[in-house]
């Protein structure tokens, strides 16, 4: 087959919408302690109101893969994208704690609904190794989110303030819309997954719930999410506090850590399908557990090394998982991910809100340990997983 002299350009377009889409998501942690001191409030009420755009992201993710089968994907996609940067501006001008939570929250909902009809997009207009390369490129997008976003973040907010970061990134979700719009507008339409009439929400629901690997799959999404959402939220502060005593600006440079997840996330697929869900679920977990004693250390070095390690394996453990969905779901494929999304997205908003309180009353080591147990948890759930439901069929979907 001739090589598609377009496909790399098509590549790069995808990981610029998974960019664009998710950028808001965490840029929020980098300035944490700056919001925090601005807004007067503990750190824990601080870190939940930044992640309650998990709640968004959680319900919208569930509810738009109930009913995708009736939303335009091209339309759907940039429309949420518009309308997410009504939220996002508003931001600059929340007057309270409990606005800001809220509007983090309509956030959510706008860059779930997009990433979701994306995420179906992507898997009705290609077949085989296109598929797999348009997801990874999409999943490359979404970890660079996560770098870039917090950079943006920090760098903007030292210069001109907080309320310019938050009309910054505004102008990247209508560029994220723009872009969608232009190059999507070509699309053919959608039909119903599988060629059938969909079943009432409750009954795709219970069948999932009913599938002990997939219900294993949720639970190492939401222990996952609430590890690594209760180590990146709060190592802020510890950066930020004695003996570290970080700038934001140097704050900012240290989300370089996610740089080495660009590279080795992408690959969890083809581990995956190797040697096995199990072991790659061991494997990538194990990296991260090793890496939360760093955390302790009083100097920086250790922190970004253990930062590092803790990021490639929570990553490459949220892909591996994510994949291992796509596989495991008989049928409906699209409720079973929603479901999944809703798990994952609550453990980050259960890690932030867990890890904050035990990071206020008892200290940060007695945070990490709490963060280990997430992460020995959702191995203890890997280890139920049965080999041989994770066969060829079903394809890497992205990591947030």
């Amino acid at each position: 087959m001739t090589p598609d002299p377009n496909a790399p350009a098509r590549r790069a377009v995808i990981g610029l919408i998974g960019f664009l889409t998710l950028v808001d998501l965490f840029a929020a942690q980098a300035i944490l302690p700056t919001l925090a001191a601005m807004y007067a409030v503990p750190r824990s009420a601080m870190g939940v109101a930044v992640n309650a755009s998990t709640i968004g992201m959680a319900a919208a993710g569930l509810v738009v893969a109930l009913v995708s089968h009736r939303l335009p994907r091209r339309g759907g996609i940039w429309v949420s994208l518009a309308l997410l940067a009504i939220p996002t501006t508003l931001l600059a001008h929340a007057p309270d704690l409990a606005t800001f939570t809220a509007l983090r929250i309509a956030q959510g909902v706008f860059m779930s609904a997009a990433f979701t009809l994306t995420m179906a997009y992507l898997s009705e207009q290609n077949t085989g190794t296109a598929t797999a390369a348009a997801l990874a490129a999409y999943i490359t997008g979404n970890v660079a989110s996560n770098l870039v976003g917090r950079l943006i973040s920090s760098a903007v907010a030292s210069a001109a303030g907080v309320a310019f970061n938050f009309y910054v990134f505004a102008l990247l979700n209508l560029a994220g819309a723009a872009l969608v719009w232009f190059t999507l507008q070509n699309a053919p339409a959608m039909g119903v997954a599988d060629g059938q009439a969909p079943r009432p929400a409750l009954a795709r629901i219970a069948a999932h719930f009913g599938n002990r690997c997939l219900v294993a799959s949720f639970g190492i999404g939401f222990c996952v999410l609430f590890a690594f959402l209760g180590a990146f939220t709060y190592v802020n502060f510890v950066l930020a506090e004695a003996p570290l005593r970080l700038s934001p600006m140097a704050l900012g440079l240290v989300y370089f850590v996610f740089l080495p997840s660009m590279v080795t996330t992408p690959l969890a697929g083809r581990i995956a399908s190797r040697f096995g869900p199990r072991p790659t679920f061991f494997a990538s977990l194990g990296l991260a557990v090793a890496g939360l004693p760093l955390l302790l250390a009083d100097t920086v070095a250790p922190v970004i090394a253990g930062l590092t390690m803790v990021g490639v394996g929570t990553f490459f453990a949220q892909a591996t998982a994510t994949g291992f969905v796509g596989r495991a779901a008989r049928s409906d494929r699209a409720a079973a991910s929603g479901i999944y999304l809703a798990s994952y997205y609550l453990g980050g908003l259960a890690g932030a809100a867990v890890i904050g309180q035990v990071y206020d009353r008892a200290g940060w080591p007695a945070a990490v340990v709490v963060v280990g147990g997430s992460l020995v948890a959702a191995a203890g759930l890997a280890a139920t997983l049965r080999p041989a439901t994770a066969g060829a069929r079903g394809e890497l979907a992205p990591a947030i």
